[in-house]
């Protein structure tokens, strides 16, 4: 996940303090009594971690208890998700489940938990889209035009990524796989470092997030070709969806919270009725949304989402020579 400035972090948090003004969702549930742990696999100050954060102070206000935001960044988020995942079913341990999980399931071969079997889904969070960009000074300025030059010069178009396995690899891996192009991949620490190198012509193309690339983009540093998503977003809308050129293409990070596999099913289903409570509070909401799309729906809605994208980046996984660091 990719970090936010402190403005965006507080323009986040501002306000959420009013929500506590909503009557307290009602429950005959004996939870929580304590402080609940939202467990999540990345450092602090990057967009899940002001998420969750975010989420944390919502479900703080609704249910009248502390959420304590646990940062444990490591081995691609996994030392978070193993945390969770062998934690107490009790619903005092929840995991900021992201994108990162349904990629790891594939990508690492000898964890000693499946993801997808040993959570339980709470409720999805958001969508966070990504863009594809490029030098100004580069030849292409549609998807098309990029396709047909990316073929001529094969093995000439270096992409940058955060690493090997990460989401702007796959994204890049699903890019190459349905239209045939071959690019190379050159890793970076961070996507400060990504987009200086594209700026400075090392690399040639990138896929970041929305909220980071939109200054760049409007500022005219960079060209946009392509957002990651099946329609266009709001925040770029001169900038086309990839469906429009490569139909079927969608590729987004997303974030949600999950519990260990059997916590019971009224604590999920009350977490879940307060998550989108929250989220469907217009400032809320309108915080959110300039991140990504809001993700709203029940415990099995989420599943399925985790389902779907599992299944999809372990094609995009076997298909090439992505491997973990």
């Amino acid at each position: 996940m990719r970090s936010v400035d402190r403005r965006a972090f507080l323009q986040l948090t501002v306000g959420i303090g009013a929500t506590a003004v909503l009557p307290r969702l009602a429950n005959a549930l004996d939870y929580p009594v304590r402080p609940v742990r939202i467990v999540v696999g990345y450092a602090a100050g990057g967009t899940a971690d002001v998420t969750a954060r975010l989420v944390g102070q919502l479900l703080s206000e609704r249910l009248g208890q502390r959420f304590v935001v646990e940062n444990r960044p490591g081995a691609g988020s996994n030392l978070a998700a193993e945390d969770v995942v062998h934690a107490r079913p009790d619903g005092y341990t929840l995991l900021l489940a992201s994108g990162a999980n349904a990629i790891n399931a594939t990508l690492y071969k000898k964890l000693d938990f499946d993801f997808e079997r040993d959570i339980a889904p709470v409720a999805g969070i958001i969508r966070v889209p990504n863009v594809m960009i490029v030098n100004p000074s580069f030849p292409a300025k549609t998807i098309a035009e990029f396709i047909a030059y990316a073929k001529a010069h094969p093995g000439m178009i270096n992409v940058a990524t955060l690493g090997n396995g990460s989401p702007q690899q796959v994204f890049s891996g699903l890019f190459e796989m349905m239209t045939g192009v071959k690019l190379v991949h050159v890793p970076y620490r961070g996507g400060a470092q990504a987009v200086t190198a594209l700026l400075e012509g090392q690399v040639q193309v990138f896929f970041g997030a929305t909220t980071v690339m939109i200054g760049y983009i409007r500022s005219g540093r960079v060209r946009g070709l392509a957002v990651t998503t099946a329609q266009r977003v709001d925040a770029l809308p001169g900038i086309p969806a990839m469906a429009e050129a490569v139909p079927g293409y969608e590729a987004t990070d997303w974030l949600g919270l999950a519990a260990p596999k059997a916590t019971p099913k009224d604590i999920i289903d009350l977490l879940n009725k307060a998550v989108n409570a929250g989220l469907a509070d217009p400032k809320i909401k309108q915080r959110l949304s300039a991140q990504g799309s809001i993700l709203n729906g029940t415990p099995a809605d989420f599943g399925k989402l985790i389902r779907s994208e599992t299944q999809k980046w372990a094609k995009v996984i076997q298909a090439g020579t992505i491997k973990p660091e």
